[in-house]
C-alpha cells in the first residue's frame, strides 16, 4: 500500500463515506491535539493571556461554532465537505479563533481585548444562526428527545454531585465530570433511542463489550479520573496556566460532542 492510498484508506475515506474514526486516525489526530494544545499553551503564554474567567467566557462563542456547524451540516443547511465535518470542521474553528484572537490582540491588549473578541465570535454565531432561520423547512425538530435526555441527564448529573461529595479529587473538577457525564448522556440518548451509532474507536468498543450504550458513562469516569489525578497530583508544581488550559480543552472535548450531538438529536440529523 502507497503513501496515498494509505492517507486515503485511514484518512479521506472515513469522512466520505461517514465511516467514523479508526485506530490509524484516532492516533495522529490524538497527537495532532497534543501538539497544538502545548502550542497554543505557548503563543497564549508570549501574548500574555491566562486561561482564566474572562478568557473562558469569551470563547464560549467560538465552543458553540463547531456544534452549530456540525448539526447544521447533518441536516442539509451547510454541504458536507472536509471543512464542515469533524475532524476538519473543528480545525476551522480553531483556526477562526486562533486568527480572531491574534488579531484583537495585535491592536487591543487591555481589558477590552475579551469583550472584543467574544463579539467577533458571536458574530459569526449569529451568521450561523441565521442561515438557520432562512432554511428551517430543511430542520424536523424532534423534541421527543427531551423526554428522554432530561431525566437520563438528571440522573447523570446526581450520581456526579454524590461522588463529589466522597471524593475530592472529583469535587475539585466537578465541572469537568459534569460536562463529560453530559457528553455521555447525549450519546446514550441518541442510541439507546434513536438509532444513532458510536463513531469512535474506543466508545465503539465499550458499547459493542458490553452490549449498551448506557456504559460510556464508565468509560467516561474510567478515563478521566485518572487524567484529573495526574493533572492534579502528578503535575504539582508545573504552571498553573498550563494546567488550567489542558482542563479547558478537557472540558470543550466533552461539552463540544455532547452540544453536537444534542442539536443534531433536535434537529433530526443523523
Amino acid at each position: 500500500m502507497g503513501l496515498y492510498e494509505f492517507f486515503y484508506e485511514y484518512f479521506v475515506l472515513p469522512i466520505r463515506e461517514n465511516q467514523g474514526y479508526n485506530p490509524v486516525n484516532t492516533l495522529v489526530y490524538a497527537i495532532i491535539l497534543g501538539i497544538a494544545v502545548l502550542a497554543l499553551y505557548r503563543m497564549l503564554k508570549e501574548m500574555g493571556i491566562k486561561t482564566d474567567d474572562r478568557f473562558f467566557k469569551a470563547l464560549v462563542p467560538y465552543i458553540l461554532l463547531g456544534p452549530l456547524m456540525r448539526s447544521m451540516t447533518d441536516v442539509g443547511i451547510l454541504p458536507r465537505t472536509y471543512l464542515t465535518v469533524s475532524p476538519g470542521g473543528y480545525f476551522v474553528i480553531a483556526a477562526f479563533a486562533i486568527a480572531s484572537l491574534y488579531a484583537v490582540w495585535r491592536h487591543c491588549r487591555d481589558e477590552k481585548l475579551y469583550p472584543i473578541y467574544s463579539n467577533f465570535g458571536w458574530v459569526l454565531v449569529a451568521g450561523l444562526l441565521f442561515l438557520l432561520v432562512i432554511n428551517l423547512d430543511k430542520v424536523s425538530f424532534n423534541w421527543r428527545v427531551f423526554k428522554y435526555f432530561i431525566p437520563a441527564l438528571i440522573i447523570a448529573e446526581a450520581f456526579i454531585w454524590l461522588l463529589s461529595k466522597k471524593l475530592a479529587l472529583v469535587r475539585d473538577n466537578s465541572l469537568l465530570f459534569y460536562t463529560h457525564f453530559y457528553d455521555a448522556t447525549t450519546t446514550f440518548v441518541g442510541i439507546q433511542f434513536f438509532g444513532f451509532w458510536e463513531q469512535h474507536v474506543l466508545a465503539r468498543w465499550f458499547i459493542n463489550t458490553f452490549g449498551t450504550p448506557a456504559v460510556m458513562y464508565l468509560e467516561k469516569f474510567l478515563i478521566l479520573l485518572p487524567v484529573v489525578w495526574v493533572l492534579d497530583r502528578g503535575m504539582d508544581g508545573e504552571d498553573p496556566d498550563l494546567i488550567s488550559f489542558v482542563k479547558l480543552t478537557i472540558f470543550i472535548l466533552g461539552f463540544g460532542p455532547g452540544t453536537r450531538n444534542l442539536m443534531i438529536m433536535l434537529m433530526g440529523g443523523g
